[in-house]
């Protein structure tokens, strides 16, 4: 099946309130844009990358265009007119959403959404995480679902790009109980807490490192 990853990224950030453009706010020294265009290169699940831009995010649109990644711009009013626009300007079909605002999305995530789609027999899939993930991260949700468990949506979704105009379509919801994609950068404080998952990442892989160099001298 080919997939194609439309990554959003047209908004404002006004919540930001920073001068530069919210998907090259820097975490770890590389704009968080980057962080998900390279788990997408790297998810063998995808065939086609496509970054929607608009007219408030010019420089994110050099920068996609140097990395020579596909751009659309869209008329940037919001998310799911972004998102509509450009599956049916492009004749998408199957399509994974994601928000270019997820700095630790991995491709094995990638992947496995995918492949949860495909057996799902839905024209749909959303990604959520249980509401306790981002609350113990110190993240303030925007939208808190409530179904068997209350979740919060992650900004990755995949849609029958051939049935956009039927409105609402039937939804499969996925549930990963993963602190990585439970982080969209929207404000200051996310990025201070992705700042500091990132340093405790790093911390950890470079403890795995010295137990694995320990293991091999005895």
């Amino acid at each position: 099946m080919g997939i194609t990853a439309l990554v959003i990224a047209g908004g404002k950030g006004t919540r930001m309130n920073l001068e530069i453009e919210k998907p090259l706010v820097s975490i770890g020294n590389k704009p968080i844009i980057e962080y998900v265009l390279y788990a997408l290169r790297n998810a063998k699940e995808i065939d086609r990358i496509i970054v929607a831009v608009s007219k408030h995010t010019p420089r994110t649109k050099s920068k996609v265009k140097e990395w020579s990644i596909e751009v659309l711009e869209t008329p940037g009013e919001d998310y799911v007119s972004d998102t509509q626009y450009a599956i049916k300007k492009l004749g998408l079909e199957k399509v994974l959403v994601i928000s270019a605002d997820l700095p630790f999305i991995t491709s094995e995530i990638i992947n496995k959404v995918v492949k949860k789609y495909e057996r799902c027999g839905k024209p749909a899939l959303a990604v959520m995480v249980p509401a306790k993930i981002p609350k113990k991260l110190g993240l303030k949700a925007d939208r808190v679902l409530k179904e068997k468990k209350t979740l919060v949506p992650t900004g990755i979704n995949i849609i029958d790009g051939k049935r956009i105009d039927e409105g609402e379509l039937e939804q499969e919801t996925f549930i990963i109980e993963k602190e990585e994609i439970a982080v969209n950068i929207n404000t200051i404080q996310d990025l201070e807490v992705a700042e500091r998952l990132l340093n405790q990442m790093k911390h950890r892989t470079i403890r795995h490192a010295q137990v694995g160099a320990n293991i091999h001298e005895t």
